[in-house]
């Protein structure tokens, strides 16, 4: 087994200034996941590593980065929607766990999480039978309370039973066909977990859908796809009035001249208005989204997703490629707002961009080189030589991409006993 994890430590301090007084306490506060541990996830053979308040995966197109985020989005799903929705969405059993020639029978995922006073470890391991079919075989949640007289908690199940559990209360019997943790979060022990990691999400931002009208919805969430962004503006106006002028203020210096965005009614649908700058007006104009670029829709995307609360806090989020369409000369900027955003929320972003890399501030423990040989992708922090270089200043990791010296470490990976 790898090193041992300290429970309680913790990201960075927190900024309370750029976020507004009290918005963390009213909102629930932070939830991060500070390590992730997988087997035979898609194409990952076996992963294990720390994850900081910002986790940038760098690797080739086709490396696996994908589908390293993805393994967090896939627990989220199951615990928020069912386990079985989130393998069939991606196209069953035998389509989520690695393929080889040994045929791996199993997929295991185990995360380590820090809450504002508690902290904890959240794993399972679904097995796949014949038929195309499943059952989670083994799953274990344990939590550690940082204030005096709370009672740790935990529980594990294996094959549909439940094996031990620290509640006095009679709990529901289990299913292995389900995630033990949806039932178990009707118990305050384990609420906060539950909100925590199911409150996950990876963008995939769809310009082409943010431009359509909409039909209007609550706005607490941003979809995956972007699809319902003038609802969260809206509901960003009323309930978050410090976190909608802060992505303006993004937006206007990643699209010069945009100076809002807003949602504009259209019957019973709604869009998106943008007003910015025109050269000899004495205002902005306004323009509506289908005028305005793929790039300028993902850039507003990609910020509300970065800066708006969720219904229970700051959870972490997932960024495919941010500077997908944008250009070069704006990838700077938004380096700088998703490492404002990093003060805040957990963000994990995939990335092959040079410029969006070309920052100082980037230091190598925020990091990850992704690579695939033979069909196994590795993640791993990077190689001795690049970390090195880049803390000393001789390098940025935006040079050492261009170079191709973003490797990951030569260090084996442990065995790892995924229960103990």
């Amino acid at each position: 087994m790898s090193s041992p994890v300290d429970l309680f430590a913790h990201a960075e301090p927190l900024e309370p200034e750029a976020m507004g007084a009290g918005t963390l306490d009213a909102m629930g506060g932070r939830f991060d996941i500070t390590r992730v541990s997988l087997r035979n996830y898609r194409g990952l053979g076996q992963c294990d590593v720390a994850l900081g308040p910002l986790t940038v995966l760098v690797g080739p197109n086709g490396s696996g980065k994908s589908n390293f985020v993805d393994s967090l989005r896939f627990m989220s799903q199951a615990l928020d929607e069912s386990l079985d929705n989130a393998l069939r969405e991606r196209g069953g059993i035998d389509e989520v766990r690695r393929r080889s020639t040994g045929h791996p029978r199993h997929l295991s995922v185990k995360v380590w999480f820090r809450g504002r006073d508690f902290a904890g470890a959240y794993e399972f391991e679904i097995g796949a039978v014949r038929g195309k079919d499943y059952r989670v075989t083994r799953e274990e949640c344990t939590v550690k309370h940082a204030s005096f007289g709370v009672p740790d908690a935990h529980y594990r199940v294996r094959a549909g039973v439940l094996e031990a559990s620290s509640v006095s209360a009679v709990l529901p019997a289990p299913a292995d066909d389900r995630l033990y943790l949806v039932l178990a979060s009707a118990l305050p022990e384990f609420r906060p977990v539950f909100e925590g990691l199911s409150a996950i999400d990876v963008y995939n931002l769809n310009p082409g859908l943010m431009r359509q009208p909409q039909r209007p919805d609550a706005g607490d969430l941003l979809r995956r796809d972007g699809s319902n962004i003038a609802s969260v503006l809206e509901h960003l106006r009323r309930t978050a009035p410090d976190a909608k002028p802060l992505i303006e203020e993004y937006l206007s210096r990643i699209v010069p001249g945009v100076v809002s965005a807003d949602r504009r009614d259209l019957g019973a649908y709604e869009t998106i208005e943008f007003r910015q700058d025109v050269a000899g007006a004495a205002a902005p104009w306004s323009f509506p989204a289908t005028s305005m670029s793929d790039g300028t829709l993902r850039a507003l995307g990609i910020l509300v997703a970065l800066f708006a609360p969720g219904a229970n806090g700051y959870s972490p989020i997932g960024i495919e490629e941010p500077e997908t369409a944008l250009h070069p000369a704006a990838a700077g900027t938004l380096l700088e707002a998703i490492e404002s955003a990093s003060r805040r929320r957990q963000v994990i972003v995939t990335s092959h961009s040079p410029e969006m890399l070309d920052s100082p501030t980037l230091k190598p423990e925020s990091l990850l080189a992704v690579r695939a040989d033979a069909g196994v992708t590795r993640v791993a922090p990077l190689d001795e030589a690049a970390a090195d270089a880049l803390r000393t200043s001789l390098f940025t990791a935006g040079e050492l991409l261009r170079v191709d010296q973003l490797q990951p470490s030569d260090v084996d990976q442990p065995e790892l006993d995924l229960f103990t």
